[in-house]
This record gives C-alpha cells, structure tokens and sequence, in this order.
C-alpha cells in the first residue's frame, strides 16, 4: 500500500486502469477500475454472468405446502371470570381467616371479592350481597370463573370447571378445590 492509503485509509489509484463496468443480473452494474491485463478477463465475466442468468429459470417453483397445516386459531379475549379464576389460583395453600380479604388470608367471599378486584371489578364484601351480582347462570351453564354461591347463601366460591369450586372453606383449612354438585349451589353469577 502506497503512503497515501496508509494515511487516509483510501487505496490508491491503480496504474495503467481503465474503468470497467460488471454488470450483475438482478444485482445491478458497478463500475470498477481493472488493471488493463484483467480487462479481457472482466468482459469475459460478464458474459458467463449474462450466460448463466438465461440459462437459470424464470420464475422460481413455489414452496411445497406443509401438509395438513391451519394456522392456529385466534385466542379468545379473557373475561373478567377468567382472570379472577387465575388470580384466585395463585393463592391455593393460603389459610382461612374469618373476614380477611387478601392477599394473604381469606375468607370465602373475601377471595372472590380479591379475586375480582384483579380483574379491575369492584364486587361487594359478603357472599349475600355477591349473590345478586351479575346475571344469574343455570347449573348446567356454568363456566370457569363464574361466582357460585352455596350454604344457604352462607358461602362463596368461584366456579373451576369440570365440576369443582375454588374457594376458602372455613378455619383451619387453606384455599383448595372442593367437589361441586347442583344440589349444593342456591345461585350462579356470571359477571360480565
């Protein structure tokens, strides 16, 4: 490398060039400075360029298609049930405690009451007063995160899907799953 390139970090001009275009199919053409003994070479490069571009196809073949392939179908948006339930699930194992409403102790309507906080709606305290929340759901209508109400109205929990409640029993006992039947149930909420 001459002084010039070594200084400016630019490559010097090289002696006895003359300009020759590459012309590369699809890429575009460069116009480059080829020392005079490579010029035979470089017009022989465009020609094995423009050769092999004619021979090539003209259209690629499309992509084989993946057998038996459906996009996954769309997520259904989380009701406000839904993400009450997940919460509520967070807190299995935590005790009962008569009139505690989270986050670490509950009662039974005070876990639904937390529950449904998390989910951004405000529901009253006592399991009488959520017994009139919502819309009323029959039994067999039942879906995960709607509130049941059982015990004469006495007691409170959130519906878990394949026939159990998510709730806070009584003292003694952590938040867990209980077995879930029609005749325990006085009414079903949905809130929507």
């Amino acid at each position: 490398m001459g002084t010039l390139a070594a200084t400016t970090g630019t490559m010097p001009a090289i002696a006895n060039a003359a300009t020759t275009t590459i012309d590369v199919p699809g890429i575009g053409k460069f116009d480059v400075e080829v020392p005079d003994q490579y010029a035979a070479q470089a017009d022989q490069l465009n020609q094995q360029l423009n050769q092999a571009l004619s021979a090539a196809p003209q259209a690629m073949p499309a992509a084989p298609a993946l057998p038996n392939f459906a996009p996954p179908a769309p997520a259904q948006p989380q009701t406000a049930g839904d993400v009450a339930l997940d919460a509520a699930k967070t807190k299995v194992g935590a005790m009962y405690s008569w009139g505690a409403a989270g986050p670490y102790n509950f009662d039974c309507s005070g876990l639904v009451q937390w529950a449904f906080k998390q989910a951004g709606i405000k529901l009253p305290r006592t399991s009488f007063e959520q017994s009139h929340v919502g819309a009323p759901v029959a039994f067999q209508n039942l879906k995960p995160g709607d509130i049941v109400i059982t015990n004469g109205g006495g007691h409170v929990g959130l519906y878990a899907g394949d026939g159990k409640l998510l709730n806070a029993v009584q003292s003694g006992e952590p938040v867990s799953y209980t077995n879930l039947s029609a005749d325990d149930v006085v009414t079903a909420r949905r809130i929507v």
